[in-house]
């Protein structure tokens, strides 16, 4: 449940808190159209990244516009939520998503569509069969297995394995990371998990990514079961940093999403 009051249906944006896997209160913010919910949207923002990252709360806003409840958090340590980052792992990131949903569920009855940015798509994947009512899951410029994260930290992998625990510049922000969120990175099955996935897949990965290569996502693609689709964004890199690149991918998940839920 929400720790917080549910939130006043009059208001379109609400900020809640919730407990997270951790212990620690993570922060969410919550965006309702001015219309009944066709359905819910749980996004996930990318890796040392937080929910008010343009690319998703550019999403949310259209999401919102479009008829969808939305729900983006950050994970434990990062943005306005509590905890150590450096005790995280992508195991602590699909949990995180999985008390999420709980919380989600306690404002609203509705079916829920996945939506993950980089590796927070590799946690929507792996959380999916774990989260009840999903009905669709799509991905933005995710990874097709999370130890893709391990080549993009370089030399700093030694220093992490040998002491234990090393700041990283991700981005021009430094971080600590623990030898156990380089082990927990191997553990995951991605792709396995993909092709059991048995919901509509929706891939999204700009075709100039310098950070998840498009490769990666025809991957992912190429797991998946029918229904899934494919789109090389143009005009975008990684982080949507062009406002033609994020405004195209939200007019496509729109159109995704009103595609699923016009099912009978």
């Amino acid at each position: 449940m929400v720790d917080e009051a549910v939130p006043r249906p009059s208001r379109r944006t609400e900020g809640i808190t919730f407990t997270g896997s951790t212990g620690a209160p993570l922060s969410a913010v919550v965006r309702h159209p001015k219309v009944t919910p066709r359905a819910a949207v749980l996004l996930a923002h990318c890796f040392t990244c937080s929910k008010d990252l343009h690319t998703v709360s550019r999403l949310a806003r259209d999401l919102a516009d479009d008829g969808y409840l939305s729900f983006r958090f950050d994970f434990t340590g990062l943005g306005q939520s509590g905890g150590e980052f450096e005790t995280t792992s992508v195991s602590s990131n699909v949990a995180d998503l999985v008390a999420a949903a709980r919380a989600l569920a306690g404002l609203a009855d509705l079916d829920v569509h996945l939506v993950g940015h980089s590796l927070g798509g590799a946690a929507v994947l792996l959380a999916a069969d774990r989260i009840p009512r999903v009905s669709s899951v799509t991905v933005i410029g995710a990874p097709s297995t999370p130890a893709h994260v391990r080549r993009l930290l370089g030399d700093a992998v030694d220093r992490i394995e040998w002491e234990g625990a090393a700041p990283v510049d991700i981005g021009g922000r430094v971080f600590r990371l623990s030898r156990s969120f380089l082990d927990d990175l191997a553990r995951h099955d991605e792709l396995g998990r993909v092709r059991r996935l048995n919901r509509p897949l929706l891939v999204l990965h700009a075709v100039s990514d310098t950070v998840v290569p498009v490769s990666e996502g025809e991957a992912i693609f190429a797991a998946a079961p029918q229904p899934k689709a494919f789109v090389a964004l143009q005009h975008a890199d990684h982080l949507l940093s062009d406002p033609r690149g994020s405004a195209t991918a939200a007019r496509i998940l729109c159109t995704w999403l009103n595609q699923i839920d016009l099912r009978p």
